[in-house]
């Protein structure tokens, strides 16, 4: 078993799920919509844009990385879902 300290930051079960349901319910915040739409209608510069604009939303490197990951995953699941059907 893992010691406390080394387990830090990671996400339990139940956290993760509860997060997952307020997601489902609530949507995307108004800046996470605009990320969005950037990401579909960007081009080639797309990444860089999406990564500063979300710097400035969020206030750090790491938490702006992060974010740009989570909504092209999000845009990767709507184009699947838009493909199956």
């Amino acid at each position: 078993k893992a010691k406390p300290s080394k387990r830090k930051g990671v996400c339990g079960k139940r956290v993760k799920l509860c997060r997952e349901i307020a997601r489902e319910v609530c949507g995307l915040s108004p800046y996470e919509r605009r990320i969005l739409d950037m990401i579909k209608t960007g081009g080639s510069a797309a990444d860089k844009r999406v990564y500063k604009f979300a710097k400035k939303r969020l206030g750090s490197h790491k938490r702006a990385l992060v974010k740009r990951e989570d909504i092209k995953a999000i845009n990767a699941a709507q184009r699947a879902k838009a493909a199956g059907l």
